[in-house]
């Protein structure tokens, strides 16, 4: 059991919904604030709160949180179609398929890169939370392409390093709908969790600062091929920022994309491909580059689009 909070409403959530509002408030996503509220486990002077009460500044809120999930462990097993792209002392590169998650998580029971990497016998650095230690980025479950663990500590810190101080150039390719216009450009809208829909992200005024440059390489009729270098690495970024332009990546139906475009390419999941990775070896500092190839999947695909 949690244990019950005091705390004041600030000026800056005077007159928010108070699903809302806990949901900023406590870090959590806003149906389990309202979940809290509809059992009876937050009040706000002392009256129990309404999911549509609005909320007063500097009026006492007590509010017992929901307990924080059990973290999940690592399970080794082996994954069908992970491929060591590079192993050495410091780091191990993948290309990830797609259907496997960078590490476990509540809700998810199928296979991971931590995993795969245990049951073919890589020892990765013990840095970082039990279920994702060595990860330092992470791949969603529907993308495929590269992804860089740490073995050793020194290179987890140093790795951790040039994420944080953005000189690793993760580069994507993406299939979307339609035509880019402008060609070529840069999307710098902020997203954060959906306001409504937990499973999804948004561009959300006073989220997370998300900076994506994107080039389209190739134009069809009823679609483009187009390259992304990440500036930030926000959780679906590419697909949120994609989907804001009105052009999903083709395949992405949790991002609005047509269904039928996918059928007709043979499509189960977004085309969407981490093609290169490039970094600053942990051990001397020389540029590394790794490059990976379409899968058979998006290569189908892109195929189909070219001969239509």
């Amino acid at each position: 059991m949690s244990e019950r909070r005091s705390l004041p409403v600030p000026d800056g959530l005077a007159g928010e919904r108070a699903d809302a509002g806990l949901a900023r408030l406590l870090g959590l996503s806003r149906t389990k604030a309202a979940a809290v509220i509809a059992a009876g486990d937050a009040t706000m002077d002392g009256v129990r709160l309404d999911p549509s009460t609005r909320l007063v500044p500097g009026a006492w809120l007590e509010v017992t949180p929901p307990p924080p999930p059990a973290a999940p462990s690592v399970r080794a097993e082996p994954v069908p179609g992970l491929r060591v792209v590079h192993d050495d002392a410091d780091i191990v590169v993948v290309d990830k398929p797609v259907g496997v998650a960078a590490h476990p998580s509540p809700g998810w029971t199928g296979p991971t890169v931590v995993g795969g990497l245990a049951a073919a016998g890589y020892t990765v650095a013990t840095s970082g939370a039990a279920e994702r230690q060595g990860v330092v980025h992470r791949l969603d479950v529907g993308t495929s392409g590269l992804m860089v663990v740490a073995k050793s500590e020194r290179a987890y810190a140093d790795l951790k390093r040039q994420f944080r101080d953005r000189t690793v150039e993760k580069v994507y390719h993406a299939v979307v709908q339609g035509r880019l216009d402008p060609l070529r450009g840069t999307i710098d809208a902020p997203i954060d969790r959906h306001p409504t829909q937990d499973h999804r992200f948004a561009v959300v005024a006073g989220g997370r600062p998300s900076v994506t440059h994107y080039a389209t390489l190739e134009a069809f009729p009823a679609a483009s091929l187009v390259e992304v270098h990440l500036e930030t690495g926000r959780t679906h970024q590419i697909r949120v920022h994609l989907a804001a332009m009105r052009h999903p990546c083709v395949g992405d139906l949790t991002y609005g994309a047509d269904p039928s475009l996918a059928r007709r390419l043979g499509l189960h999941r977004q085309w969407l491909h981490a093609v290169r990775l490039e970094l600053d070896h942990p051990a001397d500092g020389r540029r590394a580059v790794f490059v990976s190839p379409y899968p058979d999947d998006l290569a189908t695909a892109l195929a189909r689009l070219r001969d239509a």
